[in-house]
């Protein structure tokens, strides 16, 4: 009898005889392209600064639809939903419109979306509301006073250090006595009163429904962990994940990525070991450097043609990282033609230094560079004050990056209170907020009027209860009850709600005009989206940068010069680069040199901001400088430019033009 074989099963693609729609051999660089085509199981891509990293990821989305993977079982997680949106975008006109039902978004607006779903399992109504930083060091403040650690005779923590020591200790997954005792070691006495008020800030939030940012990476990790259910329904729904900038994750959504891998281990991390700069914010620098030994059979890519820089400018930047002790090896090379070498250049002082760039500024404009290609990079916000002083004498109009974002100003906050009441009546920290704008209406009325809120009274029996105030807080209840039943749009309801705030805001700020205009833009943004809760998850989880007012230009020029932290500027690129203060003790600072990992975060720092160049680069360092935080005076380069020879930068010194005085 003849033998018929039956071929075993395999979950594992087989791409060969597919007719691709797109030529991506062709169009992707050798190592762009070994990178899209991987097929099942773990993989790292480590993408050098300028490399095409974006590129990458948007091929291997339109790839693994090619290949008939269902879009709907895509996730493509980044650290902005506008980049996760703009991938998106361009996979869609490079296939079709497939890729727009692709899951793609922040790690926190993507745990917002599951837990959406599945709040109830953790003792959550669905309807909980989100709380951001701002709102979350506000209510620790208020259970640090109720247990009267403000009337401490020692220093007691302040709100917003006790909001980091938390927030900390959840992103890195270590004890609050770890925390402590690393960071913030003059509270060490104090770790028992600051248990006892995390423990109560933990209650208070179940209780009146609320998440704040850092509860929703945990709670999305307690699901997966302790709901094996669940677990297998989200990692069934969700078969192929792919991570961007993974060198800034912490330890939390590390842990996450594991479990949303699922079985089938079908992950893709894309990142830049070199680029990884944020441990301020709980960044974990080992979480891309062990991703392959997280998984079985991780298979690693380096792309390392640069499409951005000159070979030039890269050479010094090679020189920067090689230096660097923990690291994937690679060398960045270019095929942009441009010769002119970096330039290391050293001022007498902070005036001085200031005063060359100004004039390098106004010399290249004259070359034909548009001031928006130039951008001046500084380790810290305070280093450009002085050149600020001397751009604005010689007129050049230019722009800081940071400041205020726009959804943390205060009266974008008040007025998305409103609508974070309609959508949870049980939002105590919305009703504090609202309740103290009112005339006569104290921190002790506000908490009866809550109390008594949460106690599901009616508002007969709450204003029964307080004495000052009542025909304001009894309008306040009516407005509420009235737009709660309402069938109208979101915009309706945010113009009715801006109409009701909008004396209250001319009585509390000076510049309410100003702020108006915010109210107004913000009127415009509710006109996108269908409900209250789609826009409250939106613009909590990924908020518009900056008040729109603080952006216009106060100069009307066509052309503004960028001035960026270097932490701003990750990401963005400039024909020229101006780095300053390139000055040891200031670049790395003086508090830095005493920890490796520290030093080893300034390089990262250090070649980020030297990567953002595309055709010049200018290092500037004044010496003989007078430190008043070291008593000393700092006089030598940076480190990571000490050791630079003529045959990768040309070095100069600054001297003053004589004056000929016949």
């Amino acid at each position: 009898m003849k033998k018929l074989t039956l071929k075993k099963h395999t979950s594992k693609q087989n791409y060969s005889r597919i007719a691709y729609k797109i030529a991506y051999q062709e169009i992707l660089n050798p190592a762009q392209y070994e990178a899209v085509i991987h097929q099942n199981g773990p993989a790292l891509v480590i993408a050098g600064a300028g490399t095409g990293k974006t590129r990458t990821l948007v091929y291997r989305v339109s790839y693994l639809i090619e290949n008939s993977i269902p879009p709907e079982q895509i996730v493509l997680l980044t650290f902005t939903r506008k980049a996760a949106s703009e991938m998106l975008r361009r996979a869609a006109s490079l296939l079709d419109g497939r890729c727009e039902k692709v899951s793609g978004g922040t790690f926190h607006s993507f745990a917002l979306l599951l837990l959406r779903q599945y709040a109830h399992l953790l003792g959550f109504e669905s309807s909980f509301s989100v709380i951001d930083q701002s709102d979350s060091e506000d209510t620790i403040n208020l259970i640090r006073n109720q247990f009267k650690f403000d009337k401490s005779k020692k220093r007691f923590p302040q709100k917003n250090s006790l909001q980091d020591i938390y927030s900390l200790s959840v992103n890195k997954r270590e004890s609050y006595k770890h925390v402590v005792e690393t960071y913030y070691p003059a509270f060490i006495d104090y770790l028992e009163e600051i248990q006892l008020i995390f423990d109560e800030y933990k209650i208070f939030k179940k209780k009146h429904n609320l998440m704040d940012y850092d509860d929703l990476l945990f709670n999305l990790l307690d699901l997966l962990k302790n709901q094996p259910n669940v677990a297998d329904q989200i990692t069934s729904k969700y078969r192929w994940l792919l991570i961007d900038e993974y060198q800034d994750t912490n330890r939390l959504q590390h842990e996450i990525v594991l479990l949303l891998a699922g079985k089938e281990q079908n992950v893709m991390a894309v990142g830049d070991d070199a680029q990884s700069i944020y441990s301020f914010r709980g960044a974990d620098f080992q979480n891309i450097l062990f991703f392959p030994e997280s998984f079985n059979n991780c298979k690693i890519y380096k792309i390392e043609e640069n499409y951005r820089s000159t070979q030039a400018i890269l050479n010094l930047t090679n020189v920067i990282i090689k230096d660097a002790i923990y690291k994937y090896e690679k060398e960045l090379y270019s095929r942009i033609v441009g010769n002119e070498k970096p330039k290391i250049i050293q001022a007498k002082d902070e005036r001085q230094q200031s005063e060359f760039v100004t004039q390098q500024i106004l010399e290249l404009r004259e070359e034909g560079i548009p001031l928006r290609e130039i951008a001046v990079l500084f380790r810290y916000s305070f280093h450009s004050f002085d050149l600020e002083i001397e751009l604005n004498k010689s007129n050049i109009p230019f722009v800081k990056f940071g400041g205020m974002k726009f959804i943390e100003t205060a009266h974008i906050k008040d007025l998305l209170a409103y609508l974070k009441i309609i959508a949870n009546p049980k939002d105590a920290v919305s009703w504090q907020r609202v309740l103290l704008l009112l005339e006569g209406v104290g921190p002790r009325t506000a908490n009866k009027v809550i109390n008594s809120i949460t106690s599901d009274k009616s508002i007969n029996d709450v204003l029964k209860e307080i004495q000052k105030s009542k025909d304001a807080i009894k309008s306040l209840f009516e407005i509420f009850e009235e737009y709660r039943h309402k069938k109208i749009s979101l915009q309706e309801i945010t113009t009715h709600f801006a109409e009701y705030y909008k004396p209250l805001l001319e009585n509390k700020y000076d510049d309410a005009k100003r702020r108006w205009r915010d109210i107004e833009t913000l009127i415009a943004i509710t006109q996108r989206y269908k409900s209250i809760n789609e826009f409250l998850n939106e613009i909590t989880i990924d908020p518009p940068n900056e008040s729109l007012s603080d952006m216009e230009p106060e100069s009307k020029e066509d052309e503004i010069l960028t001035l960026s932290t270097i932490h701003s500027a990750k990401g963005l690129e400039w024909k020229v680069v101006f780095l300053i203060w390139a000055l040891e003790g200031r670049f790395p600072g003086s508090k830095s040199i005493d920890s490796i990992d520290s030093i080893e975060e300034e390089r990262r720092l250090f070649y980020v901001a030297c990567t953002r160049a595309k055709t010049l680069l200018y290092i500037t360092y004044p010496i003989n400088i007078f430190d008043r935080f070291s008593g000393s005076v700092l006089s030598e380069p940076s480190r990571f430019i000490r050791d630079i020879n003529e045959s990768i930068a040309e070095h100069y010194i600054l001297v003053n033009e004589e004056l000929n005085t016949n």
